[in-house]
């Protein structure tokens, strides 16, 4: 398997400017007094201007949160050499995505199309997806009772985990007497295993517990800390999962078990299930235990809404990064590869098997 480069630029910052010079990238990024408050920063109230120049083909795509600014020559270079540019609000929400011509993968499109339209197919492919999700649920929570020293704890972490094997074996068995559950049943298989899962989530943690109490997954907004602090993760796996899509020729808003609805990436987040557990998940509870991350990480807004501050995100994106340099031996390749491999992999492994290459798409449980 050829390496895969996927260097992504994230511009943080407000105000940022992103202008051509010949097969390089200039970026202009603004610096603001500390005092200044986020809505009042703009070009014109910058102190100083620190620039730096990234020649083309050493990125994979652009991520731009908040305000900021691509020149349209940087557009023509961006889309000449396949580079996306993703536009973001300062929280991580994705909003656009600008690439350049599609690709010429139109069979395959085709391929997914119909597949998404096949009841059959499109319920066979969500139950993969859902499977290995839990699967990966279940392995994390294991760990988490392997170094939790609390008896009545260790308990509590067992019930969930049994509950999750059952699950797993209710799916298996499905497929082995031919009785397939409708794919309404399959969502709700996946949403009671996400509920058991995240019951006991507050017991992964071995240092701030109270600090980061987790009670119920809020997103739209984040109420808490380690609400926010997962939803930001989720959006960067989100991006990944587009590239990847998007890279094999498959279109990442057609999904299988996530329905589809208007500027929603449905086989992104379809893609995105099984990395949930074991990537971002843990790294959430990493910078917790580890507490490099910590309350004035976050700030609280009007309403009760929680958010990161401009240290906050950058932290995150900062270990999100690290965390993608580390390897990990795929189960079905037998190669070792980055964990940044991973969602390419995976969205290969989801083009062979709706080619007819691959019986049933082999969702990534690392061992």
């Amino acid at each position: 398997m050829s390496e895969i480069q996927q260097n992504t630029l994230y511009l943080m910052t407000p105000g940022s400017y992103v202008a051509r010079d010949h097969l390089t990238l200039r970026v202009e990024v603004p610096v603001y007094p500390d005092d200044l408050p986020t809505r009042q920063r703009n070009r014109d109230t910058a102190i100083e201007t620190r620039k730096l120049s990234i020649p083309i083909h050493h990125l994979e795509s652009i991520c731009l949160f908040g305000p900021s600014t691509v020149s349209s020559p940087a557009l023509d270079l961006c889309w000449e050499h396949g580079v996306a540019v993703n536009f973001l609000s300062e929280n991580g929400h994705f909003q656009a995505r600008m690439t350049g011509v599609a690709d010429t993968s139109v069979t395959l499109r085709r391929t997914q199309f119909r597949a998404a339209d096949d009841p059959a197919r499109c319920g066979a492919v969500a139950r993969q997806i859902i499977a290995g999700k839990i699967q990966n649920s279940r392995n994390s929570l294991l760990r988490a009772a392997r170094e939790n020293d609390d008896v009545a704890e260790q308990g509590q972490l067992h019930k969930v985990i049994d509950s999750l094997a059952r699950q797993i074996q209710n799916l298996a068995d499905s497929v082995a007497t031919a009785t397939a559950p409708q794919l309404d049943a399959l969502r709700g298989a996946e949403g009671l295993a996400a509920q058991l899962y995240f019951s006991v989530f507050s017991l992964v943690f071995k240092q701030q517990r109270e600090i980061f109490l987790f009670t119920t997954r809020s997103r739209r907004p984040a109420r808490d800390r380690i609400n926010c602090l997962l939803s930001f993760i989720y959006a960067l796996l989100r991006h990944d999962c587009v590239a990847a899509l998007t890279s094999v020729g498959l279109d990442p808003f057609v999904g299988f078990l996530h329905a589809d609805r208007p500027n929603r990436p449905s086989l992104a987040l379809d893609l995105m299930e099984e990395f949930r557990p074991w990537l971002a998940d843990r790294l959430a509870i990493t910078l917790i235990n580890r507490q490099q991350i910590a309350p004035e990480h976050f700030a609280e807004r009007e309403g009760g809404v929680v958010e990161f501050t401009d240290t906050g995100r950058k932290l995150v994106i900062k270990a999100y990064q690290e965390r993608k340099q580390d390897t990990l031996t795929h189960p079905l390749l037998e190669q070792n590869l980055r964990l940044a491999q991973m969602p390419f992999v995976q969205a290969r492994i989801l083009a062979r098997h709706l080619r007819g290459d691959l019986l049933d798409y082999l969702p990534l449980v690392p061992k």
